[in-house]
């Protein structure tokens, strides 16, 4: 390994970007590092691929797809937790022209139907279960009918374009493939019928579809193109100064963009080393850290908080950890200093939304602390960004509020069979609406102050949840908190958190009240305050506002403050 630890960076094919698929990135890394090592598991399965082995296994199950029938821009679905099944899936699908669809872990009969029929999939791949939800169960539930059939030949009147699933383990279930039999029943086909497949992709065609979390309406399926991603894998990456010499913990799930984007992409962009874990959990992280020899890791800030936590994290050692990212959600200040001081020193944040491919801003490891806290950075190279007036969709001067707006080559290309909402999601001159408000100083550093629909309005004065939440972070009995609006008939809105406490601490409505006054103003001062263990999170680590505000009603006996 040693040999890696002082590494050289790569450079786009051309000129600015790569024009190449992800698929002839992977022949191109292969080519260039061999048997370096480009992937390795160290708990709680043990095993590492070369470039070499990563391309080779990718190139069988592309053959193995090609063999089932899947066509050029065929869906293939992946539900399941950070498997090596997960990384091959990801480079065989798009190797040979069809695009991966990533599905949440935490989805459950009703999401995962909705699903596979809004994006045609052809073919699944998935696990057994993951904390207690049975992946198997829900798909017969789905489609009684795959019981009874042979695995490959799946007729579903629900689902009709739904023809192969395979199981991504060595277990027999009626209807599927295991995943070694899937791996053989290509055997057949030649390196010449795959290089067909292959050659006849662009580097514009869409290879990924991930879907929103659908707060709001159904969920969108997001096409994003091989441009889209590659190119965005690698500009994060520069701007986080990667080499092909990083060895990078991935805490973070594939399904999501902080993982397949800005984790496997980055590193394959790179030349880089890949340490997946299979799913966060604080303790394996830190094992990955340390018996990986990681100089890098990735994480939403309750994940980088629950490593530090950890009652065993002073008995890990991290000699070659140096940077990372996080992103998903607000990071305080005393957070990053901990993590900066305890774990590596350069650990930046992110911005942006699946929609994006996901990066549109950035902080720099040369930047300042309270730049890397108090900002989301700048934008990207070749990516501009505009804070906009929500209603008329004007610039609005520096400085002032308004909505986020990106344009450039990280555009997604829309949403999957909906044009409404994809002509929805643009401007006409192609800057696409984030749904973020924030503001941009003179030296073009991004701060995120709130959704449009989480910030809070009472009695006409507006509220910004983060700038409360960093203020209530400042008390010392606090370990996270989350500030939103709750419906009030006086005012329209009023201001409630949700905190966790350190632990052993205890407070109350009234201290917290009192600890506000005079330090902001009486309009933003909490009304309603409740102490909780947890919160609703979803699985890829983003705390789920919309479930606490329905919370809100009970908790606070607000029912009658909703207008009729």
């Amino acid at each position: 390994m040693a040999e890696f630890l002082v590494g050289k960076q790569q450079k786009p094919t051309h000129g600015d970007f790569f024009e190449v698929t992800f698929g002839d990135l992977i022949d191109m890394r292969a080519e260039e590092y061999g048997d370096k090592e480009a992937i390795r598991y160290v708990t709680p399965i043990e095993g590492s691929w070369t470039y070499i082995e990563f391309r080779d296994t990718c190139n069988q199950v592309a053959k193995s797809l090609i063999k089932l029938g899947v066509q050029k821009e065929g869906k293939v679905s992946m539900w399941g937790t950070n498997i090596p099944a997960w990384i091959f899936t990801y480079g065989g699908t798009v190797k040979m022209g069809g695009i991966l669809v990533t599905v949440n872990t935490n989805y459950r009969a009703h999401e995962l139907e909705y699903l596979l029929k809004q994006s045609d999939t052809n073919t699944l791949v998935l696990i057994e279960e993951f904390k207690g939800n049975n992946y198997i169960e829900n798909l017969y539930n789905v489609v009684p009918e795959l019981k009874d059939a042979e695995p490959g030949k799946l007729n579903s009147e629900k689902l009709p374009f739904l023809k192969n699933v395979v199981f991504a383990g060595d277990k027999k279930f009626p209807g599927m493939f295991t995943w070694d039999e899937f791996l053989e029943f290509g055997k057949d086909v030649s390196d010449e019928e795959l290089a067909k497949y292959q050659k006849a992709c662009g580097p514009h065609d869409v290879f990924n579809m991930q879907y929103t979390s659908g707060t709001t309406g159904f969920p969108k399926g997001v096409m994003l193109s091989h441009h889209n991603v590659v190119n965005n894998a690698w500009y994060v990456g520069e701007a986080q100064h990667y080499t092909d010499a990083e060895r990078l913990a991935i805490p973070v799930p594939f399904f999501h963009c902080f993982g397949l984007t800005m984790s496997i992409t980055t590193c394959v962009t790179h030349g880089a080393t890949m340490l997946p874990v299979m799913y966060y959990d604080p303790k394996w992280v830190l094992e990955t850290l340390d018996k990986g020899d990681a100089t890098a890791c990735q994480g939403v800030p309750t994940m980088f908080l629950g490593e530090l936590e950890h009652p065993d994290f002073e008995s890990y050692s991290f000699p070659h950890m140096r940077t990372g990212i996080m992103a998903g959600s607000t990071c305080p200040m005393e957070l990053m200093k901990r993590v900066n001081e305890k774990l590596a020193p350069e650990i930046t944040i992110s911005y942006g939304l699946t929609e994006t491919s996901p990066v549109m801003t950035k902080t720099r490891p040369t930047d300042t602390l309270e730049r890397r806290t108090s900002t989301v950075g700048r934008p990207l190279p070749h990516v501009e960004v505009e804070i906009r007036d929500p209603e008329t969709g004007k610039e609005v001067p520096r400085g002032t509020v308004g909505e986020i707006c990106c344009r450039g080559y990280l555009n997604m290309k829309g949403y999957y069979k909906m044009p409404e909402a994809s002509e929805e999601a643009f401007y006409e001159d192609g800057f696409l609406r984030s749904g973020d408000l924030g503001d941009m100083d003179e030296e073009d550093f991004v701060r995120v102050t709130g959704r449009l629909k989480d910030m809070i309005i009472r009695g006409g004065e507006n509220i910004y949840p983060r700038e409360i939440e960093e203020f209530l972070y400042t008390n010392p009995k606090v370990y996270d908190v989350q500030v939103l609006g709750v419906p009030s008939r006086k005012y329209g809105e009023e201001v409630a958190a949700y905190i966790i406490l350190k632990q052993g601490q205890e407070a109350t409505t009234e201290e917290f009240q009192e600890f506000c006054k005079g330090q902001i103003a009486r309009h933003k001062i909490p009304k309603y305050i409740k102490f909780v263990d947890e919160y609703p999170m979803t699985a890829s680590g983003k705390i789920q506002k919309y479930i606490l505000r329905d919370q809100a009603l009970d908790d606070f006996s607000l029912h009658d403050e909703v207008e009729a």
